[in-house]
């Protein structure tokens, strides 16, 4: 019985640190974001890799994201004669929901492991304390420029897939279920309002910190050679992960309440 205890004891001393050490790590980020020159040419190229880079693949995801909403979304209001109503339950679904979080979740597998990586390998090769040597802050020249240049960009990439949610959703409904193209867009216009595009933009914002924030600290923390930063880059992709969709919830919660 005392060593089941003991385990326990263990294990919540151990979570413990590990979520102190992962909160102290955004505060110190914080801290030298304000208190020190942003970098910000090592920002425009984090933001260069972070979203100019996956536009491609938030152009293709949102794209048939709308078709395969558009179907789904005739096939449950056909059946009692709603399908005037497809274009706002597209335009709702891209822009509330699956446009942040599938832009969050393709950018972690994309960008956010190749971050972990990169800082991963900096760190077993020594890379990092050769920056301490110089006097070069770590916070300063590698994470604040990717936490700040992943919040930022993740809004602008998460609008491109909401946009082309839409437009997949339009092309599905006019071209392929032959739907009045007047009644889609009228359907948004009136039932869509900006308050439904800004939360989910913020969402997205919440989103980047979230994935520069896990992917940075993930690769700060990498030990043990080349099978560590694996493990590092797959921990970094699967924690932020979980903390996304956790945060998805409570955002959907606190952002658009029930009947608003």
């Amino acid at each position: 019985m005392l060593h089941i205890v003991d385990g326990i004891g263990s294990w919540v001393i151990r979570t413990c640190s590990i979520v102190g050490t992962f909160a102290l790590f955004l505060f110190s980020t914080l801290s030298t974001l304000v208190t020190t020159r942003l970098k910000v040419r090592q920002v425009i190229a984090q933001m260069q890799r972070i979203g100019v880079e996956s536009f491609t693949i938030i152009f293709i995801t949102g794209f048939f994201t709308g078709f395969g909403l558009a179907l789904q979304t005739y096939i449950g209001l056909s059946r009692f004669g709603g399908e005037e109503f497809i274009g706002v339950v597209v335009a709702l679904g891209m822009s509330r929901e699956l446009g942040p979080l599938l832009t969050g979740l393709l950018v972690i597998g994309r960008a956010g492991s190749a971050m972990t990586a990169e800082l991963g390998t900096m760190q077993i090769t020594e890379q990092v304390d050769a920056l301490r040597t110089l006097c070069i802050d770590p916070y300063q020249y590698l994470i604040v420029p990717r936490v700040v240049a992943g919040t930022l960009i993740l809004p602008f990439l998460t609008l491109f897939s909401m946009l082309f949610g839409i437009i997949g959703g339009y092309i599905y409904s006019i071209y392929v279920l032959e739907l009045n193209p007047e009644i889609y867009l009228s359907s948004i216009q009136q039932h869509v309002n900006i308050s439904d595009i800004v939360g989910g933009l913020i969402k997205s914002a919440v989103f980047g910190l979230i994935l520069s924030w896990t992917g940075c600290y993930m690769g700060l923390s990498t030990t043990g050679g080349a099978q560590g930063v694996g493990h590092s880059t797959t921990q970094s992709v699967v924690i932020a992960s979980l903390l996304i969709l956790l945060a998805n919830y409570f955002l959907s919660a606190f952002l658009f309440k029930v009947g608003a």
